[in-house]
């Protein structure tokens, strides 16, 4: 949506060039600092529209510069800055809020990353560190554009925070394979025992794994829920993938949900076989006597050496058959 003929991010854009800026150069002109629009909204990631304008959006900014610098930095700004720019208020209320402030969110790039993750990617994240991450988590700081960095600490931290080491990926494929092999054959089942409403919430669940694996094969980081589709829409695969797996949402029968599903994961394992981490054959294989389900197509044992090397012989930081926080759900057999 635009506004004034800006969507959100070319309105921050402006909003640094022709008030923020002026009045750093003035007051603090051998300041050090970055200035872009990143963590939490909808512009970040580019799908602002007129329905995002109704909570949380206008003239915001994100400033990062010394920590020292912060309160009094933030404290100019206050002092400096119009009450409108653009014909939008320079000061308003968030969501469940009720003060008036400006939304120049002034912090040092140390303090955001610690906010915005539980950790720094610039200085060796550990094992439990990019487990704890969630895709919305790393899109909040290496999403949307960097207009300065003088020093270069947040660019930095976003080149850092680019996707995961390869074992750490590798054992994320892995677990969405697993959670796939343990969960389509109950689709079936609950079907075949009248539970029609189980049956499309498994199928449901299935195809938004299979989603999650293909972000995870393009190495591109998912947002949370509300963009999660939007998103992957995106992916060079979407196209593919897109007829199967809707087929797999709305069909009626069950056996065109396997159909469905079962397509979508050949495509997604001919694409993990070019990426050359694995040479399966077949996504799907029998269950007994029963619907197929996928085999465990990928080598978990790189995951356990990588780690073995950076935390000695103490496993247990890998939560079993898990993946990463926004992945960790138990599905008993």
């Amino acid at each position: 949506m635009k506004q004034n003929g800006w969507n959100g991010v070319d309105l921050a854009r402006r909003y640094h060039s022709d008030l923020v800026f002026p009045i750093l150069a003035e007051r603090f002109p051998h300041l050090p600092y970055a200035a872009g629009r990143v963590g939490s909204g909808s512009d970040v990631l580019g799908f602002d529209d007129g329905t995002s304008q109704d909570h949380d959006w206008g003239l915001r900014l994100n400033l990062f510069v010394p920590a020292d610098a912060v309160d009094e930095v933030d404290r100019e700004l206050e002092r400096q800055l119009p009450e409108t720019y653009e014909g939008l208020p320079t000061r308003f209320a968030f969501t469940g809020q009720t003060e008036r402030r400006h939304h120049v969110d002034v912090t040092s790039v140390s303090a955001f990353l610690d906010a915005r993750l539980g950790f720094d990617p610039r200085i060796g994240p550990s094992v439990e560190d990019w487990l704890s991450l969630t895709g919305q988590a790393a899109l909040e700081v290496t999403a949307g554009p960097v207009f300065i960095d003088s020093d270069g600490a947040l660019i930095a931290a976003r080149h850092a925070l680019a996707w995961y080491p390869d074992d750490v990926w590798r054992y994320i494929l892995a677990c969405d394979w697993i959670r796939l092999a343990q969960e389509l054959p109950l689709m079936s089942r609950a079907a075949e025992v009248g539970d029609e409403a189980g049956s499309r919430v498994i199928a449901a669940r299935l195809t938004q794994i299979t989603m999650h694996l293909a972000f995870m094969l393009e190495r591109r980081w998912p947002p949370y829920a509300k963009w999660f589709g939007t998103s992957f829409n995106r992916l060079t695969r979407a196209k593919e993938l897109s007829e199967p797996l809707n087929k797999t949402l709305h069909a009626d029968d069950d056996a065109d949900r396997q159909s469905g599903l079962a397509r979508a994961l050949e495509v997604l394992l001919r694409e993990q076989n070019t990426l050359g981490l694995t040479m399966a054959t077949q996504a799907i294989v029998p269950f007994w006597d029963r619907p197929p389900h996928p085999p465990e197509p990928i080598d978990r044992e790189p995951a356990t050496r990588w780690h073995r090397s950076r935390r000695g012989e103490n496993t247990s930081v890998w939560p079993r058959l898990r993946g990463a926080a926004d992945r960790q759900r138990r599905h008993p057999h």
